[in-house]
């Protein structure tokens, strides 16, 4: 198996991008300008919550799908076949992700939200977090992963093995995982509405990007596909996201004003669960000695969060002024100082594992 080559600390600076790196700042600034926008402009989050079709806001749905495009045109679903050089990483990966991380994202935000900070936050408002939360726990990450990988000096394409199969799985699991794990919590969402956010924010992104890759790979080449056209798509993702947290704050502003504290509280026990599946992954991939160029992806892949997915989500089913979407923002905003935590204890832990 090919590893990464040696990367400094300002190489692997460089690989994660400005806005990578200031993820959280961005957010924070999406925040101030989407308060001050609902608060100094109310005309505009109430002229675009006109917009909408089966609950779903056309504006929003049209920014998410320019969000998640890029990470799904990057994806060759051919490399899975890769997946026989080292089964045992691909396994722990499905494994936390799929039967394991949903359910401790539950019970932890269930106790935190539900019973520890009852005190603090309304049983109504608290369910709504707690579905935030709910839809974080059941969508893996997907494109940051390549950002951790890079940072940790893992296989890339052993994550990119890890990352494909993630998404194929998401097709089918998603969606009764978050029903089954709403109704345990007495949440009541139809299933036609959560199909409709997997068609709308899993299935059409998905075949966009396959059918785009496919034939731009056929007429242009592979390294002109990820060397010019990605790079040229990348800024879109950024773009996207910011815009619809701008538009997300501003429906959400009197909540943040008059409860400010709730940020917070939410945040509690979503990085509760990042440390916990990291841990439990990467202990995993260390008993059963596994590189650590796919030990370190695969851990970081069930610890983080594919957080557009869960944004949209949250939107589609409860709306864009619900606390499901705002506690989907929180995530957004502790990912990255928690996952740049997470790689300074992979890089600090790399010779205890075997070499690839």
């Amino acid at each position: 198996m090919t590893t990464a080559p040696e990367a400094s600390p300002q190489t692997a600076s460089a690989d994660m991008g400005r806005f990578e790196r200031f993820l959280s700042l961005w957010v924070a600034l999406a925040i101030v300008a989407g308060v001050l926008l609902g608060q100094l402009a109310p005309i505009v989050p109430r002229t675009l919550s006109r917009f909408e079709v089966a609950q779903v806001s056309i504006p929003v749905a049209l920014l998410i799908w320019a969000m998640i495009f890029p990470m799904m045109a990057q994806i060759d679903f051919a490399a899975v076949l890769g997946v026989r050089r080292q089964p045992k990483g691909l396994f722990i990966t499905t494994a936390v992700n799929w039967l394991i991380k949903p359910f401790t994202m539950f019970a932890i935000a269930w106790l935190f939200l539900m019973v520890v900070f009852r005190p603090w936050i309304p049983e109504a408002l608290a369910q709504q977090y707690l579905a935030g939360a709910i839809l974080l726990g059941a969508a893996p990450c997907t494109a940051m992963v390549f950002v951790w990988s890079t940072l940790t000096r893992g296989d890339a394409a052993y994550t990119l093995v890890q990352v494909s199969l993630n998404d194929l799985i998401m097709l089918f699991a998603f969606a009764p995982i978050v029903v089954f794990l709403l109704g345990v919590s007495n949440i009541r969402v139809p299933w036609d509405t959560v199909a409709l956010s997997v068609v709308l924010y899993i299935v059409i992104p998905l075949t966009a990007g396959v059918v785009t890759r496919r034939a731009l790979i056929a007429r242009r080449g592979v390294e002109w596909y990820d060397h010019v056209f990605m790079k040229r798509i990348g800024p879109i993702t950024p773009i996207g996201l910011i815009i619809t947290l701008v538009l997300l704050f501003a429906f959400q502003g009197e909540v943040i004003l008059e409860a400010p504290l709730h940020i917070a509280l939410i945040a509690v026990p979503l990085i509760v669960q990042t440390f916990l599946i990291f841990f439990l992954a990467y202990g995993w991939a260390k008993f059963w000695k596994v590189p650590h160029c796919v030990a370190a992806p695969g851990a970081m892949i069930g610890a983080s969060n594919f957080f557009e997915l869960a944004v949209a989500a949250a939107i589609a089913l409860f709306g864009l002024q619900s606390g499901a979407a705002l506690a989907t923002v929180v995530g957004v905003l502790v990912e990255v100082p928690v996952m740049l935590a997470l790689v300074r204890i992979a890089n600090a832990t790399r010779d205890r594992f075997p070499a690839a």
